[in-house]
């Protein structure tokens, strides 16, 4: 059962072109295309007369042509074609989704169509923002999205996951603050006069003591936003003023394909270095090596899980970010009719 209402990520802007996409959300199989406008369609993929997914079909002009008969949709569902001659219906077939370009991503709602409010798509202004610049991928997953929310809200796994890159020891010994509501839940890490790892020493052209941030956001239905940055000690960073340090915020944006499978949408904004686009190619090879490694570590985790109905998670203090994030996923669903909340 996956969180209805809510505005998911189909993918970045570039991924959506005029060849149809097949994509399954929330175990809803939909294909998505831009018209020739460049405006987008999202439909349920599967042809209402012999059921072949749209998917494999083929668009004219700004409709969707079935590959088996050659039934053509428009982009409400609409026949506009029938394989026989005969005067199609006056009415949609195939079901459609409200669809929105933002913030260089694509968001479908999952949900009744006459709750889609576009006021409700996450805030991702780093994205649009001129004074900032962002890139990324997609991934597919096979895990619960979950447990890469879990994942991203504990970052201490980077000390072992992640050594080489963006890890240290002092990750473990940081204390962390942890506040929620019902909404959202925020984890808060300062490290303070430590040597910068080499990513950050790097792209702050410092090798002095920093004081380092993490500071991770989970928002409804599965989206996590960490503020991350290094600023020289001394300069007021854990006092607010950032002005001598540098920051990203790394974008990770989980979608739910099945139960245990995921798209997961990440990429990182940034605040410096901007029209270096060398770089920005350069953080987000590293952020895919990076995420590779999770990868593995996920779907390894998701494995046993499922060899291992019996048994259930342990939470420590660390996990206390993942554990709100899952409390707040526990009693929306339980507000959903017919869900009982565990």
């Amino acid at each position: 059962m996956f969180l209805q209402n809510y505005w998911y990520a189909v993918g970045w802007d570039s991924e959506i072109q005029r060849k149809p996409l097949a994509r399954t959300i929330c175990n809803e199989q939909i294909v998505f295309y831009r018209k020739l406008d460049g405006s987008l369609v999202a439909l349920e993929d599967c042809c209402p007369h012999r059921m072949l997914a749209l998917s494999k079909g083929h668009l004219e002009k700004d409709d969707i042509v079935c590959g088996y008969h050659g039934l053509t949709l428009n982009g409400n569902g609409v026949c506009v074609h029938m394989p026989d001659g005969k005067n199609p219906p006056k009415k949609s077939l195939v079901k459609s989704y409200p669809i929105v370009e933002r913030h260089r991503f694509v968001w479908v709602w999952i949900g009744d169509v006459a709750e889609a409010n576009e006021a409700q798509i996450p805030d991702l202004t780093w994205c649009s923002d001129p004074k900032w610049v962002s890139d990324g991928q997609t991934f597919n997953i096979k895990c619960d999205y979950k447990l890469l929310v879990d994942n991203l809200m504990d970052l201490t796994h980077e000390n072992y996951v992640h050594p080489t890159s963006i890890g240290q020891q002092e990750l473990m010994e940081a204390p962390i603050d942890t506040i929620s509501d019902d909404k959202t839940a925020t984890v808060t890490r300062w490290m303070r006069d430590i040597v910068p790892p080499p990513f950050w020493s790097a792209n702050l052209k410092s090798d002095q003591n920093c004081d380092r941030w993490q500071i991770c956001n989970f928002s409804l239905p599965a989206n996590v936003m960490i503020d991350v940055g290094v600023a020289v000690t001394g300069t007021g960073a854990p006092e607010g003023d950032r002005s001598q340090g540098i920051t990203g915020i790394v974008l990770n944006l989980m979608t739910p394909e099945t139960e245990t499978t995921t798209w997961y949408h990440w990429g990182m904004a940034r605040d410096f270095d901007i029209t270096d686009h060398g770089l920005t190619g350069r953080i987000r090879d590293a952020q895919a090596a990076v995420f590779s490694e999770d990868e593995e570590v996920l779907e390894s985790q998701q494995q046993r899980i499922l060899e291992r109905p019996d048994r259930n998670l342990v939470n420590f203090a660390i996990d206390s970010g993942g554990v709100e994030a899952r409390k707040i996923i526990q009693r929306e669903l339980g507000r959903m009719p017919g869900v009982a909340a565990e």
